[in-house]
């Protein structure tokens, strides 16, 4: 999966050129924590909300009512825009935006193309959404999770399994856990019971969440 697949693209922007003020209006009112800034088509920066608070004159100013508006009417976004955002083009694997978020502590990246066009930008609540569905949760079904060594052909031995039993896989993910590699088949089935005994006979070892209960206490 890539970035330029899922990203957003009906999302708010501004200029250099919008003021302060509106910059400030617009986060409150959608509950934004940055915005992109745009420069015709092209990515300018961004400035995040506590950048546009800092800006904004505090309670504790001394001026006067008519030297604050005219100090927020003359006040635009690119006196206090930072350009230092991180950027990935579309072709990127939506695995490795996630792991730039992380690395970097990031709630979004900007997608642009070779010439630093703006063309979408993507989140937590993308990424969050990609794992929703890749997990297959939202198909129904039921999971197999079981336990096994790091070795190839785990994954289509299990898979040949299922599809002898006459049942499809909706998704298939894997994980590791204090060294252990843990496979989950996402089947389409109400009932996994006759795969889980199958999976016992050859020696498979299934997990759930009673494997785990001691450590979380």
């Amino acid at each position: 999966m890539y970035v330029g697949l899922k990203m957003l693209t009906d999302f708010t922007t501004i200029t250099p050129n919008t003021l302060v003020k509106d910059a400030d209006k617009l986060m409150e009112k959608d509950r934004l924590w940055m915005l992109l800034v745009k420069d015709g088509d092209k990515l300018a920066g961004f400035v995040s909300k506590e950048d546009v608070r800092k800006a904004m004159p505090s309670n504790a100013t001394t001026l006067e009512r008519h030297e604050l508006n005219y100090l927020l009417s003359k006040l635009t976004v690119d006196k206090i825009m930072r350009t230092d955002l991180t950027t990935v083009p579309p072709e990127t694997e939506i695995e490795e935006a996630a792991d730039i978020m992380h690395s970097k502590n990031l709630h979004g990246l900007a997608v642009v193309d070779g010439d630093n066009k703006l063309l979408g930008f993507i989140n937590r609540n993308v990424m969050l959404d990609v794992l929703v569905e890749e997990m297959g949760l939202k198909q129904g079904g039921s999971r197999i999770v079981f336990e096994v060594e790091d070795r190839s052909g785990v994954i289509h031995e299990v898979a040949g399994i299922i599809k002898d039993m006459g049942v499809s896989i909706i998704s298939t993910s894997t994980f590791f856990h204090n060294g252990s590699r843990i496979v989950v088949f996402r089947v389409q089935t109400d009932d996994p019971t006759p795969i889980a005994k199958k999976l016992l006979d050859i020696g498979y070892t299934l997990i759930g969440p009673d494997t785990f209960k001691e450590s979380w206490k």
